[in-house]
């Protein structure tokens, strides 16, 4: 199985994980051909996978990701910038125009698009590893599903449940803001476990009830901050998206 693992704007953590995990993928015989930030001789040429890092924000990313996907039988996202455009994203809400100038002495030597957009946006994805960094047991796992030929098994559920099973208390409940009950799983309830709540570092479930937890957050207090924590890690997520364009 030939496999290619590719960034684009990101900050490298996802990438990380195959390190994590590199040992019991030398067992099951993976051949890695390309990987810049592993190895210094890298082949581009057909992949079983490629995994993406990195949310789409310059012209030529756009023309790459695009020839990593015709040559790619399976495409998989890794990481919120390459799954919901990232923190980076929340420039796709402001004047851009202004955010360069504010940022780049000579702005118009600077090749950027407008937006910094998840890769779904540009090619078809196969699958998405969620995470600000992912899980290497979720990587893992989705890598042996793949070899085995079975359908991968990820969490599917809120981090409520995760919560539910490690007996944490609700820490909505003890008045701190919490997105647990509308974020995918995944991450274990790492923050909820040490008593802060949940910012959504693994984006929304298929159908969160955001105007519920929204209520919630204005009742309790919190004011704006519901809106300032969607807007994160996860800002350009397409369930996102339609809520702002609903107003």
């Amino acid at each position: 199985m030939r496999i290619g693992v590719f960034k684009f704007a990101s900050c490298d953590g996802c990438q990380i994980a195959f390190f994590d995990i590199s040992d019991k993928l030398l067992d099951i015989g993976f051949q890695i051909d390309y990987f810049v930030e592993a190895q210094s001789e890298n082949i581009f040429d057909n992949f079983d996978i490629s995994f993406v890092e990195g949310s789409i924000s310059t012209p030529d990313q756009e023309d790459f990701i695009k020839k990593i996907r015709e040559k790619s039988k399976k495409l998989i996202t890794i990481g919120a910038c390459a799954d919901s455009g990232g923190i980076q994203s929340i420039r796709n809400f402001m004047d851009f125009g202004q955010i360069l100038s504010s940022v780049y002495p000579s702005s118009e030597y600077i090749k950027s698009l407008e937006k910094s957009k998840p890769v779904s946006d540009y090619v078809d994805v196969d699958l998405e590893i969620r995470g600000c960094p992912i899980n290497p047991h979720q990587l893992y796992e989705v890598v042996v599903s793949l070899y085995l030929g079975k359908t991968p098994s990820l969490p599917q559920y809120p981090l409520c449940l995760e919560c539910k099973r490690k007996g944490n208390p609700c820490v909505l409940v003890l008045g701190k803001p919490c997105l647990g009950s509308v974020i995918k799983a995944g991450c274990g309830a790492l923050c909820p476990s040490f008593n802060a709540g949940c910012y959504g570092c693994y984006g929304p479930v298929e159908k969160p009830n955001l105007y519920s937890l929204g209520e919630i957050f204005r009742e309790k207090g919190f004011g704006d901050l519901f809106e300032k924590i969607l807007t994160s890690f996860n800002a350009y997520n397409r369930v996102y998206r339609e809520r702002y364009e609903k107003g």
